[in-house]
């Protein structure tokens, strides 16, 4: 595996927002380290690809899939030596790599996919698709989020991850993420 999708060793539990475009995980990782009063690591995609379009009018390609691999993984090693017992993360590796295999035909580099496989993470909130879709410069899909949806969780339940469904109001997924956490890092 390439070290720059490796984990460094951190002294903090990580959980991952995971799931479709639009469906409220950046809402979530950033109100739960409020709450937590720690870190959360935001989507470095996002940004990445914002640049490129605003520069290019470009949407994602094959090469840019390993350059948004490392500087996601560097964001997180960054952020989890900060984190306060536990650390949000907008989003992962695992995440890239379905969102990868949707658009190129199952296909995914192998450096993520090893990377994906090799770093560890304790608990996945999977976020529904029943909120509103907002669109944006780099959001492409409204018309398939189930499906995407069940990209994801097939993702989770066929590796036998972790993970917690999170669906509902914005205060409902809020409360039901804070009470998860809270078990989980003994509170």
């Amino acid at each position: 595996m390439e070290e720059t999708l490796r984990q460094a060793p951190a002294n903090c539990l990580k959980i991952v927002f995971f799931g479709p475009e639009s469906t409220g995980k950046t809402t979530l990782a950033t109100e739960l380290a409020r709450y937590f009063n720690t870190e959360w690591v935001p989507e470095f995609m996002r940004d990445y690809l914002q640049e490129k379009w605003d520069e290019k009018g470009e949407k994602i390609g094959w090469e840019d899939l390993i350059p948004i691999a490392r500087g996601q993984i560097a964001s997180e090693n960054n952020k989890a030596q900060k984190a306060n017992k536990v650390l949000f993360c907008d989003t992962d590796l695992r995440e890239l790599q379905v969102y990868s295999e949707y658009y190129n035909n199952g296909k995914c580099p192998s450096e993520i996919r090893k990377a994906v496989e090799a770093n560890h993470y304790d608990l996945y909130f999977l976020t529904f698709v029943d909120t509103p879709w907002v669109a944006d410069d780099l959001r492409d899909n409204p018309e398939d989020r189930l499906g995407i949806f069940r990209n994801f969780e097939n993702e989770l339940k066929s590796k036998g991850l972790p993970y917690h469904l999170l669906r509902g109001s914005k205060e409902e997924r809020i409360k039901s993420a804070i009470e998860l956490t809270e078990k989980l890092v003994g509170r």
